[in-house]
């Protein structure tokens, strides 16, 4: 017997740290004309649902990162449930924190196309970040899972950061000397850590030449986010805003999309324009 794929789906990530038994109750009330399966990374859901199937995924940072990914370049609209600590990526796009109002969206949104950025051909939502600032982000991502043979690992990689020479060639021309170079799609990053301006519904990505210059330079925009909790620091500096770069540096320094670890320089960073659209409010 063929099954029937599904036109609506729900994906809920039963670990996510705001998910309650009274939330996934009323989810699964709400959407039940959707089909529901539990968020797994190692199954393939999309051969579950039809080529325009749109697809909710309620979860944490992790879980929406990875149903992003997944449908980068697709024909489905995604709407996003976010149950995470930090969710940087929906609050850029303007969601609301509230649940509630995430599901009226859903509900009465209309799907939009955004922009998702590509280092070396791998998507990242957030930034990509070349030198300290993603060990920075790496490391952070092992103490919040508590991996300690991670953690080990990454803070390594913190301790033995270096400055390094670049060059932009592209849409933005220039070099210098720098710990870091961050190449943002969203206006924080990591554990909400404050450095540009940028919207995944814009059509460009956008460099802050002084994020992440210096480990004080870091530390101060954990203390703007976690203590203060202000978004940005006044007098950030300047910002580029651009669609194609090609970076080099000497010596060849670690590249992350987000916080996964993608090779080292050279890299190639582009704003991928329309490659997912996301139910946004009307």
């Amino acid at each position: 017997m063929v099954q029937r794929k599904a036109s609506r789906l729900l994906i809920i990530s039963t670990g996510a740290g705001s998910l309650t038994p009274e939330i996934e109750y009323r989810l699964r009330t709400l959407f039940a004309d959707y089909l529901i399966i539990p968020f797994d990374p190692t199954d393939d859901f999309e051969k579950l649902i039809t080529p325009r199937a749109r697809v909710v995924i309620a979860g944490g940072d992790g879980s929406v990162e990875f149903v992003v990914r997944k449908l980068a370049d697709s024909k489905h609209p995604l709407g996003i449930l976010s149950l995470g600590t930090f969710n940087n990526f929906a609050l850029a796009l303007g969601l609301p924190p509230d649940i509630d109002k995430q599901i009226v969206i859903i509900k009465k949104g209309r799907p939009r196309p955004i922009t998702l950025g590509r280092v070396n051909g791998t998507v990242f939502l957030e930034a990509c970040a070349i030198g300290l600032f993603g060990e920075t982000i790496a490391l952070g991502e092992a103490v919040k899972d508590l991996k300690y043979g991670d953690f080990a690992a990454e803070i390594g990689n913190v301790l033995a950061a270096k400055r390094f020479r670049y060059e932009l060639a592209g849409d933005l021309v220039g070099s210098g000397s720098a710990m870091s170079l961050v190449f943002t799609n969203t206006s924080s990053i990591g554990s909400r850590l404050p450095v540009s301006d940028s919207k995944p519904t814009n059509t460009y990505l956008e460099f802050s030449i002084h994020a992440g210059r210096t480990r004080t330079d870091i530390a101060v925009r954990a203390l703007a986010s976690a203590l203060l909790m202000k978004h940005r620091e006044e007098g950030e500096g300047q910002v580029f805003r651009f669609r194609r770069l090609r970076v080099r540096t000497k010596p060849r320094v670690r590249v992350y999309a987000d916080n996964i670890f993608v090779g080292r320089t050279p890299a190639e960073v582009m704003a991928q324009v329309s490659a997912l659209r996301v139910i946004l409010p009307r």
